[in-house]
């Protein structure tokens, strides 16, 4: 079967950190437009906004049309859009919004699995596609869902549903998920969590990466050599990155760490992030200061 117009286009679809500024941490428009014309210049397919790294639920309503409009204005990549509610309304309610400020830019909107359940799933789907006319990314991220559903069952939910641009698969192991999931499925299938399995996503039929690791150019590197010299030369192209990308994937500190390590690469000019996530313990500064030196 041909791929549908819909699906999103295989490659690099970075994360993008929403920037803060001041003791209110207001948004930091310079900042971020400063941020995304590199990802654009690193070479990504397409953007993904207002996901978990974007920090969308500590954002009001005005603070994402903010976001999504500066990133519209600052580059001329597709873009994403992350939802970050459960139920059918709310993600509605974030679905439009994004549609009215991204317009035509806006390639899907990111919607969480919501349901172990294949029906409920699927009829959640249908309820918020029908409602914007949007094509649908879904999410399978159970740390943040609080949601675990087997990829038997998320392919028996999204089998049937043509708008589906793509699955993130986010629930480890990833390398399972995604051999699953891309061999029942003709939506693409990309890997997130910070690049960590990245490799073996590839190897498991991944179209790429959907991740906020804090050098884009370093994936999009992995998976163009992954394209053009399979395992080993994604081998060697991702090799100089790993020990930052696992030092970045630290439980409950992974977005201080990556904020932080945007700012000292000079694409942002404070690296504070709102409550309830955790600030970038001081002990770890100077080991960070390393990592990035070493890839750089």
């Amino acid at each position: 079967m041909s791929p549908s117009s819909a699906h999103l286009a295989p490659g690099v679809w970075g994360v993008v950190a929403t920037p803060f500024s001041g003791s209110t941490l207001d948004v930091d428009e310079a900042s971020l437009a400063r941020l995304v014309e590199h990802f654009e210049g690193a070479g990504v397919t397409g953007l993904t906004v207002l996901g978990v790294f974007g920090e969308a639920a500590q954002l009001s309503g005005a603070e994402r049309r903010t976001v999504l409009e500066t990133v519209a204005d600052s580059v001329s990549l597709p873009l994403v859009t992350g939802a970050t509610a459960l139920g059918t309304a709310p993600v509605v309610e974030e679905a439009l919004l994004a549609k009215e400020a991204a317009g035509d830019r806006l390639a899907a909107v990111m919607v969480q699995v919501n349901s172990p359940r294949p029906e409920v799933l699927a009829r959640h789907l249908r309820a918020v596609h029908e409602a914007t006319g949007l094509p649908l990314v879904v999410q399978d991220y159970p740390l943040v869902s609080g949601v675990r559903i087997t990829p038997e069952a998320l392919v028996a939910a999204l089998r049937d549903l043509p708008f589906v641009a793509a699955v993130k698969a986010e629930a480890p192991p990833t390398p399972v998920a995604v051999a699953a999931l891309a061999d029942a499925l003709d939506a693409p299938v990309f890997g997130g969590l910070g690049g960590v399995g990245l490799l073996d996503e590839l190897a498991c039929g991944a179209s790429g990466a959907m991740t906020g690791f804090s050098f884009p150019e370093g994936l999009v590197a992995c998976v163009d050599a992954w394209r053009e010299g399979g395992h080993a030369a994604a081998r060697a192209a991702w090799s100089p990155y790993l020990p930052l990308v696992t030092f970045e994937q630290q439980a409950g500190i992974a977005l201080a760490i990556r904020k932080e390590c945007l700012r000292q690469r000079g694409l942002l000019a404070e690296s504070e992030v709102r409550p309830p996530a955790t600030p970038l313990p001081p002990a770890l500064h100077e080991q960070l200061r390393r990592h990035v030196q070493e890839v750089k």
